[in-house]
């Protein structure tokens, strides 16, 4: 019987100096990943997840891309008001979604009208506000906050609805899942070979978390990835592959960085913390709705 009770104990010891060097393995993983990793692949996985449901069906996929696109919306507008600037958060959601859906159900020409119209109306929106004396403010400062609003609209809603102009298209949804897979591998492996071997960072006043070493990764592996899209998914020929990693490379880098210049002249880390590990929901699309946007044109020039 002691000899039992002494195997026990000796089991639970053990047990317990596993769980603490899995926790210390942990903590440090986050400490080098600046975030909850765990966290951060499970909501990716969600993510993606709903995303592939959605390409089956472009119709959902419609619907998934309003709503994270009005959440990137609202965020932006959010930290845009904290800021200091005056911009209507739920009209500015409500404004995003209806591009997105003009974009999706009635194509390219629509694209454009509503995001003009969706504009305008930003404007008469703030205009009418100066009706109550607590809104009212100099020109200059009117002029900004419209400014702000119509920068949200641009940014956010109408470089996303090329992504819904792409997944209306006869094959659009082959070429949206190619994007994605070769947007979500690029940022997959500049970040991993980032974090194990990133010595020189790329632009340390605006993004001290990339280096050149993981975009040398990520280039690598969005080459070989665009030649795999190109020729098994989207029946293009390899070169076309070539042209297609190279310029999702540029794209995805260039939104990258983009939102982090600004959330770096908005003064805050994250956009929100509604994705556990990711941050906002625009610190999650950031890359793509550029790459979206390059895509389309590129789909174009082949069909």
């Amino acid at each position: 019987m002691a000899a039992f009770q002494h195997e026990r104990e000796q089991f639970e010891d053990q047990l317990r100096e596993a769980g603490e060097h899995l926790r210390e393995a942990n903590d440090e993983i986050n400490r080098r990943a600046k975030r909850p990793l765990l966290s951060a692949i499970l909501s990716g996985l969600v993510l993606g997840g709903v995303a592939i449901l959605g390409l089956i069906f472009p119709v959902v996929f419609a619907v998934f891309c309003v709503v994270l696109v009005s959440l990137a919306a609202l965020e932006l507008a959010t930290a845009l008001r904290d800021s200091g600037r005056r911009v209507p958060r739920i009209p500015l959601a409500i404004l995003t979604a209806a591009i997105v859906v003009a974009s999706f159900w009635f194509g390219a020409w629509w694209h454009w009208v509503a995001f003009l119209l969706a504009s305008a109306l930003l404007v008469v929106w703030r205009i009418v506000e100066l009706a109550a004396p607590r809104l009212r403010g100099s020109l200059r400062t009117v002029a900004a906050d419209i400014g702000a609003g119509i920068f949200v609209l641009g940014y956010v809603a109408f470089l996303a609805s090329f992504v819904s102009l792409l997944i209306a298209q006869p094959d659009g949804p082959r070429w949206v899942l190619g994007f994605l897979l070769i947007v979500v591998l690029i940022d997959t492996a500049a970040y991993g070979v980032g974090l194990t071997l990133g010595r020189h960072p790329m632009a340390p006043r605006v993004s001290p978390g990339k280096s050149w070493e993981g975009f040398a990764g990520g280039a690598a592996v969005a080459l070989i990835a665009g030649v795999l899209v190109a020729w098994l998914l989207l029946g293009q020929p390899w070169w076309f592959g070539l042209i297609l990693g190279a310029v999702l490379l540029a794209t995805a880098t260039i939104g990258d960085l983009a939102e982090s210049l600004i959330k770096r002249d908005l003064g805050v880390k994250d956009m929100s913390s509604w994705l556990p590990g990711h941050g906002g929901v625009l610190d999650r699309i950031d890359s793509i709705i550029f790459s979206g946007a390059a895509t389309y044109a590129l789909y174009l020039l082949a069909h």
